[in-house]
């Protein structure tokens, strides 16, 4: 059979997850041997320009070449500003994650075959910018993207096909960059989400920077010169900060050499220092799970466990707060690292049987056929209207929501609107994304005039139409019902995403790469 996968794209690490015959979810090592891959892209001095590295051998390199080494793109996903530059030529987010895929689904080849057709993984939170993105770089990396998949809903799918659960959940998914909590309603193998809230900017890679600033301060006080004379030496602490998490989980202390202007000195650093110091990132946490609990009408004492995922998830800290709020200690009944892509792999798997079950192997239909999930949308989208306010008798402008946020996935809404003026022969289309009916608080995702028949009266009806598909992509039309005339627009080929040609030249070019 061919491969059926789900890619976890992360920020610090990322994993690529196949089906066996039985429809069962299992990490693919990659060429190293290794579980996971760090997120890591390195454009070595010494290298040839066509070899670039991905993963270990990159992370090793960030301690000599920081310069040139790329940490943490995920975090700039759908920033069409941001880029990066290295041996002449300039990079945006999707093209650096697309290495990072490309090197996954290479590795995962040797073992598999050809990996063509892909779920990737995104947080729950993400934008339609950052999913577009994400699709971008799925597409450079030479995969068709059959859909993509929230990540704590990929971990909830893992775990309830692994797991006997029923009831109310909370995924709480911590990460490298990123975290995300979502309540969903399970039953046996039936998952519905309910709500989700998250923050892209807050994960591992800022408490190892909080520890960074712990080791900073203490080498001041104790030898008066910092701790990181230069960025590399700040670098190479950044690289071993993740194993000085894990051992503060199981010891109470942990001894730093440091290197500055003063020689050589000792620092320690206490649990207590680095809980104290990560406080304020947890509290940003804690606000979100209270946010999620009112969006989803329910309070603590009505979740029956609170499932973690993400590898900053295992912080005794965080686990001791959420215990706190919950009055149960959270469970971690599956892989913290692994969870994503292993659910990516069993929603590719459900994909594949909704397109055609004739193609799927006996096995796999039968490991799967009882798996229901029903997503929802994490934004609300709207378009700006026009209406007049009953006291003051003046127009103002208003966001009209027709697909709110938590709307079951797929769904489809239709409303109609009027022309305002006689003769008017052009409206101004615009589709929003937030939650608030005051323009000046939602971002517009896509504005564009369309032209109208010419010398009609107001009042002319204008249908618009939003249909959200489950695999997260939504198209909107707007018809000018007595013309027929129609303006589709598919978000997908939004400003952000790269057009076709830019695509296709971007592709080759990364192509000519050899990733190791």
């Amino acid at each position: 059979m061919k491969p059926i996968v789900g890619i976890d794209l992360g920020t610090t690490y990322s994993a690529i997850a196949a089906l066996d015959s039985l429809g069962k979810a299992s990490i693919v090592p990659n060429s190293e041997g290794e579980r996971l891959t760090p997120s890591v892209i390195a454009f070595a001095e010494n290298d040839p320009p066509e070899l670039v590295l991905v993963g270990r051998e990159a992370k090793h390199l960030r301690d000599l070449e920081p310069q040139n080494v790329v940490t943490d793109v995920k975090r700039d996903m759908g920033e069409s500003s941001k880029q990066w530059r290295y041996r002449g030529r300039t990079y945006r987010p999707e093209e650096l994650s697309s290495l990072i895929l490309r090197k996954l689904s290479l590795d995962a080849e040797s073992q598999l075959g050809k990996v063509r057709d892909a779920v990737i993984t995104v947080p729950a939170y993400f934008a339609e910018s950052h999913r577009r993105a994400t699709m971008d770089a799925g597409e450079l990396a030479g995969l068709n993207v059959s859909a993509i998949i929230n990540e704590p809903t990929a971990a909830a799918l893992f775990y309830a096909t692994n797991h006997e659960v029923n009831g109310k959940i909370v995924v709480f998914d911590l990460g490298g960059g990123t975290f995300d909590v979502t309540v969903m309603r399970v039953a046996g193998r039936d998952i519905d989400i309910i709500a989700s809230e998250g923050d892209r900017h807050l994960g591992g890679t800022d408490f190892d920077r909080v520890l960074a600033e712990i080791v900073n301060k203490k080498a001041r006080l104790e030898t008066g010169a910092p701790a990181f004379p230069s960025d590399i030496e700040l670098q190479k602490f950044l690289n071993q900060a993740e194993e000085r998490k894990r051992a503060l989980t199981t010891r109470p202390n942990q001894r730093v050499l440091i290197q500055n202007d003063s020689g050589r000195a000792q620092v320690s650093v206490s649990r207590e220092e680095l809980e104290e110091g990560i406080s304020p990132l947890v509290a940003k946490a804690e606000m979100l799970v209270e946010a999620v609990l009112d969006e989803a009408r329910l309070d603590p004492g009505e979740i029956s466990k609170v499932l973690l995922v993400g590898g900053s998830s295992r912080i005794p800290f965080v686990q001791r707060r959420l215990e706190a709020i919950f009055g149960f200690a959270p469970v971690t009944e599956v892989n913290l690292d692994e969870a994503v892509a292993c659910g990516a792999a069993l929603y590719s798997g459900l994909n594949a049987l909704k397109e055609n079950a004739a193609l799927v192997p006996a096995g796999v239909r039968s490991g799967l056929s009882d798996v229901q999930l029903v997503e929802v949308a994490n934004h609300s989208y709207g378009t700006i209207t026009v209406s007049t306010d009953e006291e003051t008798g003046r127009r103002i402008l208003a966001n009209d929501i027709l697909i709110p946020k938590g709307s079951s996935l797929p769904c489809s809404e239709t409303k109609t609107y009027y022309t305002m003026a006689d003769g008017q022969d052009v409206i101004e289309v615009q589709i929003t994304q937030g939650e608030s009916k005051d323009p000046d608080n939602v971002n517009i995702i896509y504005q564009e005039n369309m032209p109208l028949p010419p010398n009609r009266p107001a009042g002319r009806p204008i249908q618009v139409t939003y249909s959200y598909d489950k695999n997260q992509r939504m198209e909107c039309s707007f018809r000018d019902v007595e013309s027929g005339d129609l303006m589709a627009v598919e978000l997908s080929s939004l400003e952000g995403a790269l057009e076709a040609e830019t695509k296709r030249k971007s592709r080759a070019a990364l192509e000519e790469f050899q990733i190791e």
